[in-house]
């Protein structure tokens, strides 16, 4: 079996972004100084900005092609709470023009590749932080099961990249010997991880595990980026949860 593949064309990740980035901005309506729970030493503030300077400074690396360092969002000045959605639109807007058709090779963490990779990227990080303004401000965080697959699929690829090591040194621990973890959604697909002594890898193999996870897509992208514990009565796991356990403390940020 291979690997999941991105089911979302260049247009329709474009326009998840939009729609993303505006959910988002919805989500954020409250007090700036209000802390985020899921983030702990943000406030709302900090993760506006933290959008968007990202949306920007991924479009800049998309226009250049470019390596650019990394900035530091405690740096973003995202403005007065009544001008965030507009600021937060421009950014988007910016980084899906940057990107273009996606076919253009530009500088990534893991090597270069298609300029898509930092709409993929940003789509995954907006997504997920819109969760967290949710979550901070008492909202919903509904999110459609294709794009949670295409999420944990991107993150997947990620993680089990042979450079994801040299990006964060840490990522070396997801090696195993040989210890799987299925998750499996009950409205989608399926992501087998295999935990290899040469480094983690994923198909879309549905096969007994070391331990499965079952829930809907959207849980399982929320356990999978840690805004659900594994705990959580939405969670059904069986066999031995230590190495899902083990892989979501290594993952977190």
């Amino acid at each position: 079996m291979t690997p999941h593949r991105s089911a979302l064309h260049i247009d329709e990740l474009a326009a998840a972004l939009r729609e993303q980035t505006a959910a988002f901005a919805a989500a954020a309506g409250a007090d700036p100084e209000t802390p985020v729970p899921t983030c702990p030493q943000w406030v709302l503030r900090t993760l506006v900005g933290h959008i968007g300077q990202a949306h920007r400074w991924s479009a800049a690396i998309a226009r250049s092609g470019q390596p650019s360092p990394v900035p530091d969002p405690l740096t973003a000045d995202p403005g007065s709470p009544d001008a965030w959605p507009g600021w937060l639109r421009e950014g988007a807007e910016d980084l899906i023009d940057a990107v273009g058709d996606g076919t253009r090779p530009v500088w990534t963490f893991f090597g270069e590749s298609p300029a898509r990779f930092w709409l993929r990227r940003m789509l995954a990080d907006t997504t997920i932080h819109r969760a967290d303004a949710a979550i901070t401000t008492g909202r919903p965080h509904d999110i459609p099961a294709d794009l949670a697959a295409e999420i944990i699929t991107e993150g997947l690829e990620l993680l089990t990249s042979p450079a994801a090591p040299q990006v964060r040194e840490s990522l070396a621990a997801l090696r195993g010997t040989g210890e799987t973890i299925l998750l499996r959604a009950t409205d989608g697909p399926s992501w087998l991880i295999t935990r290899a002594p040469t480094g983690p890898t994923f198909t879309s193999e549905d096969t007994t595990a070391t331990v499965t996870a079952t829930a809907t897509t959207q849980d399982l992208l929320w356990l999978f980026t840690r805004r659900l514990d594994l705990s959580d009565p939405r969670i059904t796991t069986t066999g031995d949860v230590t190495p899902l356990d083990d892989w979501l403390a290594r993952t977190a940020l």
